[in-house]
């Protein structure tokens, strides 16, 4: 194999991806990449302003995006994502489920109303969106899922139990996705970062920032762009015989 055609396993042109958590952080850089590699991207989150906003950089830059305001904890709300996506763009590629609420409580103050919006936006509405776009994704030549999870998974989960818990069962729902669907040609895959420097991450206490920079062997945040090239190659062709696994980009986080 040649450079040319290394380099083309990459390539995403006129692929249709809807990014959800696309307006900033992790889903922004990602939604931004995928178009620099020519990507059609459907920038998710809830609010409009921010999905404009963040699809205007995309254009202004010469690629295509497409912004739809949509709060992923609403399942009426995914079924009109994909609706509109298809409308515009013709079908949908890959799906990146990188949405999520970071709610937090300590065990004892947990309520049901709080268990359940943590669980709404981390694990009922990507399970939902994969389902609202599967006859779409069953129509594409190169379909791909991306369930971006979290090293954390990995850890106890100590003060983040609702978080870590929703997430380590979207990547049991990515197993069983990746199981499921594999005859129909779609992968499906996760993405566990470590600690990113997002402003999820940073309306956490300094405390715990540091804590968390500390348990890693690379001692720092990563920059949003660094999550870029690992979803890129759970995308696209790079990764064709990948499914049903997670890969860990934490930073030694987890390291034995």
């Amino acid at each position: 194999m040649d450079r040319d055609q290394l380099l083309a396993r990459f390539d995403l042109t006129d692929r249709v991806a809807i990014v959800t958590g696309g307006s900033r952080g992790i889903g922004q850089a990602i939604a931004e990449g995928f178009a620099g590699m020519g990507a059609k991207v459907v920038i998710a989150s809830r609010k409009a302003d921010a999905c404009e906003a963040a699809a205007r950089t995309i254009t202004d830059a010469g690629g295509t995006a497409l912004p739809v305001a949509t709060h992923l904890g609403d399942p009426d709300q995914l079924g009109a994502l994909v609706a509109r996506t298809v409308e515009v763009f013709g079908g949908v590629d890959i799906v990146v489920n990188n949405a999520a609420n970071p709610l937090a409580l300590p065990i004892g103050s947990i309520t049901p109303e709080a268990f359940a919006k943590s669980h709404d936006v981390n694990l009922r509405g990507p399970v939902l969106l994969v389902q609202e776009a599967l006859k779409h994704l069953r129509a594409s030549e190169h379909a791909a899922v991306i369930n971006v999870v979290t090293a954390g998974i990995f850890t106890s989960g100590a003060y983040v139990s609702m978080y870590v818990a929703a997430k380590a069962a979207l990547l049991a729902m990515t197993r069983a996705m990746a199981a499921e669907l594999a005859g129909d040609g779609i992968r499906v895959n996760a993405l566990a970062p470590g600690t990113v420097d997002t402003q999820m991450v940073r309306n956490t206490p300094e405390a715990f920032q540091q804590l968390a920079v500390d348990a890693q062997l690379i001692k720092r945040m990563a920059a949003p762009d660094e999550m870029v090239p690992p979803a890129l190659f759970l995308a696209s062709e790079a990764s064709s015989f990948m499914t049903g696994q997670v890969l860990v980009v934490d930073g030694g986080m987890t390291t034995p």
